[in-house]
């Protein structure tokens, strides 16, 4: 069971997506192909022969190397440029954010609201606008109807002035180009480039000059000329103010910032009245500046009977809505027509006589004067070349001549006489060409040679022959169906069979959320990449867990998430609610499925499988109490028993002094003892020794076990050093322990004399004490004189305080005053010695600067001759010392 808890967990924090690094092979690419190669002339590019000029070849290379360097940096730095632009440039990458749409769309709507807060504001005129800059800042919502691919941020464009659709600037030159060509391509040499043929507008077929096709890309308002990418601006938009005239013109300027698609209805405000003229002038936005009061119009109708009753209007008035009973134009009828046709005319011959009085008008009612009679004056003969005056009753005769008219051949003249009617058919047999040119035969003139030739030219599509039977050349256009697959791959071109790329396919699509009550329309084709919009209603599919009805989540594509919420399901075992998260549905990972065949097959992902896990352990918390009744602990309800709290038993065994070490346990209680701290039978005995603190000083442990109450005393003999530490002595425990400090001090004590020396350095006279001893030395000590020859016995502790003190006397000075004269006398022989000395050193220092000859340098020197004092005074010093002293201590003798 825990095993297929942990598993869920492991399963639902699975990640389900790597993040791919960004290669980085254009960055190599462009290394390698910066510093690959070497320039025509460098110094790089020299030959293998020896330098003319050792000294500057170092520089060379320094120069190379930097020269280097530069065109690596710029490398580099143009693929790094272009890597941010492709980052961001790409508007149908970008991920949408909930809150951001929400916000964005806040500040469309904010935008267009001073637009609507007028007098009879109408947001419909809006929507074209709105739409096309909603759009604008959508992923993936602006397409090339030509390439049928997204427009993104950095790629250069071009808006049509007629339908505001934006194409890429390449598509569009393709287009206008082909489309010229193939207008033109019927023509002539001679013809070519005399006319300038249009070319049409992909979407909406409006038709542009040849001058007018884009070669530069601007922004939508037409100010600037190649509009750098902000993000913080609509996408080719130069974020100034627009500034186009609106349409139909006013006078007036867009005053919004550059922007895709047509410009809004004009929002300045301007003072006008309405159609009638009746009511006061009002301040209203120029684009709706025309309104009606609702008050009758009251101007006079074409009739000129009657006023307009409909409330103020625009334009002209209706025709008269009322009948009345009118004459025809000429008279003779009177019938209930319409106000406001007061003429008409009835379907009655005039017949009124004629000026000549013989013939009567056959006009229809018609109005003024019937005219003439047409058969009065000059009339010509029926070949129109005799004239001839008669009266209008009389016919004109024929003049007897040949007709000599233009048969209908065109090229023969009728040979009958003048005659009344048409001219009979062409007759005369002629050799006669077939209307393809390719065929003759002679036959009547009358009647047309087709011969029975099929034209094979191709007909202006290019791809059909014309297949007409004699065909003269002027091929008629291709009437078959083009009927190739369209761009968006869902349509076939409905257009006759044409030369050149298909017209975009004029159809769209829903791309619509889940449930459809959500949808973006998009061109055709493009249902394929757009992502489905992102739908605010809640999801309405059924539950499938055990639960009524699911968490509120918002509309979504595949299955649903997994259930939170708490499962609810009573628990056989303790009748209580199950608290976890629904596991009706949870992801358990399969292992083991399959086993590699070796270490070169790759492991295969794990795989999921949802299924129905049983519900874990109750975690309700109970009160339970341990077996020892140190604490009541809440346990969770399926591990509800006996359980031990793992602190030490802790009760007072029998020996009153230890406590039971065992881990908590149960304890029977016997005889109902009272209180929670007495130790049962379960508990430890105690097997220890007395621990019981002993008296001051006993190092003796208690005899008995560990036992309640006082230890008995100690009557073991305690081995002890007398007060001088020199003798031991054997004591009782238990007196020692209970003694005072002068009982401790007697029975210290060794009874004999202190071993201990005085200050002075003689031993103490005192018995063996503790503490220090006495200072009261009486015993003699012998003081003698500085000199040391006149000594005396005094006690100690009298020259131990300075109060006597022995002198020299005259015979001491006197040995020391010629013991000094001795000393004097050394001292002068010794320095007369040094100068000698150093008189002959100079001496012979003085002979070497002259310049004599290294063989008479010996004759220069000056022998001298040590005198036995100096050769003996080592030796005679210390003699001397010794009989002085000897002297001297003989005489102290003698007086004393």
């Amino acid at each position: 069971m825990e095993a297929s808890w942990r598993q869920v967990a492991g399963g639902r924090g699975r990640a389900r997506g790597r993040a791919t690094a960004a290669p980085s092979s254009g960055n190599g690419i462009h290394l390698r192909g910066a510093g690959g190669g070497r320039e025509k002339g460098s110094v790089g590019a020299a030959g293998p022969g020896p330098s003319p000029r050792g000294a500057a070849t170092p520089a060379a290379a320094e120069l190379m190397s930097q020269r280097k360097f530069e065109e690596i940096k710029k490398a580099n730095q143009a693929a790094a440029k272009k890597l941010v632009e492709e980052h961001f440039s790409s508007s149908s990458e970008e991920e949408g954010d909930e809150d951001f749409e929400g916000k964005r769309g806040k500040i469309v709507a904010n935008t267009f609201t001073s637009y609507t807060t007028q007098t009879d504001g109408d947001m419909r005129e809006l929507e074209r606008t709105r739409q096309y800059v909603h759009e604008a800042f959508q992923a993936g919502a602006m397409t090339c109807l030509i390439c049928i691919a997204s427009v993104k941020r950095n790629q250069a464009v071009w808006s049509c002035s007629g339908c505001f659709c934006i194409f890429h600037m390449p598509c569009i030159q393709k287009w206008a180009k082909d489309s010229q060509f193939l207008v033109s391509s019927p023509l002539t040499d001679d013809d070519f480039g005399k006319r300038d043929y249009p070319w049409p507008c992909p979407k909406c077929r409006f038709e542009y000059k040849r001058s007018d096709t884009p070669s530069r890309y601007y922004c939508y308002c037409g100010k600037v000329e190649d509009p750098p990418l902000d993000p913080w601006l609509v996408p080719h938009s130069c974020g100034q103010v627009c500034e186009r005239e609106f349409k139909p013109p006013c006078g007036h300027k867009c005053l919004l910032l550059c922007h895709p698609g047509p410009c809004p209805p004009c929002p300045k405000m301007v003072t006008t009245t309405c159609y009638c003229k009746k009511a006061k002038p009002i301040p209203r936005r120029c684009s709706a500046k025309e309104w009606a009061c609702q008050l009758p119009c009251g101007r006079k109708l074409l009739c000129g009977q009657h006023k307009c009753e409909n409330p103020c209007h625009a334009g002209n008035c209706p025709p008269c809505p009322r009948v009345s009973r009118q004459k025809c134009v000429c008279g003779k009828q009177v019938a209930e027509r319409s106000c406001a046709s007061p003429l008409w005319h009835c379907e009655q011959v005039c017949g009124k006589t004629l000026p000549c009085g013989n013939h009567t008008c056959e006009q229809i009612c018609h109005v003024g004067a019937c005219g003439e009679c047409p058969r009065s004056g000059k009339r010509f003969c029926p070949c129109q070349k005799s004239k001839f005056s008669l009266p209008c009753t009389e016919d004109v005769p024929t003049c007897g001549d040949s007709c000599d008219k233009v048969l209908e051949c065109g090229i023969h003249r009728c040979s009958q006489r003048c005659h009344r009617g048409p001219c009979e058919t062409c007759r005369q047999e002629v050799e006669k060409h077939c209307r393809c040119g390719k065929h003759t035969k002679r036959m009547p003139c009358h009647k047309p040679y087709i011969c029975e030739t099929k034209c094979v030219k191709m007909r202006d599509c290019q791809k059909h022959q014309c297949r007409r039977k004699c065909c003269p050349g002027n091929c008629p256009p291709c009437d078959q169906n083009c009927g190739r697959t369209l761009g968006c791959r869902n349509h076939k071109c409905p257009s006759v069979c044409h030369r050149g790329s298909c017209y975009p396919c004029p159809e769209t699509v829903d791309v619509k959320c889940n449930c459809g009550n959500t949808k973006v329309t998009v061109p055709c084709g493009r249902e394929r990449t757009t992502r489905p919009p992102k739908c605010k209603e809640q999801c309405s599919r059924p539950p499938t867990c055990h639960h009524t009805s699911q968490e509120k989540h918002r509309c979504h594509f595949g299955a649903c998430p997994p259930c939170h919420q708490p499962c609810q399901k009573v628990l056989e075992k303790c009748g209580h609610l199950c608290p976890a998260p629904c596991h009706d549905q949870a992801l358990i990972k399969q292992t083991g499925r399959h086993q590699p065949a070796g270490p070169w097959e790759q492991p295969s992902e794990p795989a999921f499988i949802q299924t129905a896990l049983p519900c874990p352990p109750c975690q309700v918390p109970i009160p339970t109490e341990c077996l020892g009744k140190h604490e009541v602990s809440p346990l969770p309800c399926h591990a509800v028993g006996p359980y031990s709290c793992k602190r030490v038993c802790g009760r007072t065994l029998d020996c009153q002094n230890h406590t039971c070490m065992k881990e908590c346990h149960k304890v029977t209680e016997i005889d109902a003892c009272v209180g929670k701290n007495k130790a049962g039978p379960e508990c430890l005995q105690c097997e220890e020794g007395c621990s019981k603190s002993r008296p001051p000083g006993c190092p003796h442990p208690c005899v008995l076990p560990c036992h309640p109450g006082e230890c008995p005393p100690c009557v073991q003999m305690l081995r002890i050093k007398c007060h001088c530490k020199i003798t031991s002595l054997y004591v009782e425990c238990r007196k020692i322990t209970t003694a005072d400090v002068n009982e401790k001090n007697l029975l210290s004590c060794c009874k004999n004399q202190c071993p201990k020396e005085l200050p002075c350095g003689h031993r103490c006279k005192e018995m063996c004490h503790p503490g220090e001893c006495p200072f009261n030395c009486n015993q003699k000590v012998k003081l003698r004189c500085p000199c040391k020859r006149i000594k005396k016995e005094l006690h100690c502790n009298k020259v131990r305080e300075n109060q006597i003190s022995i002198e020299c006397d005259a015979t001491c000075k006197e040995m020391k005053r010629k013991a000094s004269e001795i000393k004097e006398a050394e001292a002068k022989a010794a320095l007369e010695e040094e100068k000698r000395k150093q008189q002959a050193e100079l001496e012979a220092f003085e002979n070497r600067l002259k310049g004599r000859r290294k063989k008479n340098r010996k004759r220069d020197e000056v022998t001298v001759e040590l005198t036995l004092w100096q050769k003996y005074k080592y030796y005679l010093l210390p003699a001397c010392a010794v009989a002085v002293l000897a002297f001297a201590w003989y005489i102290a003798r003698d007086v004393a």
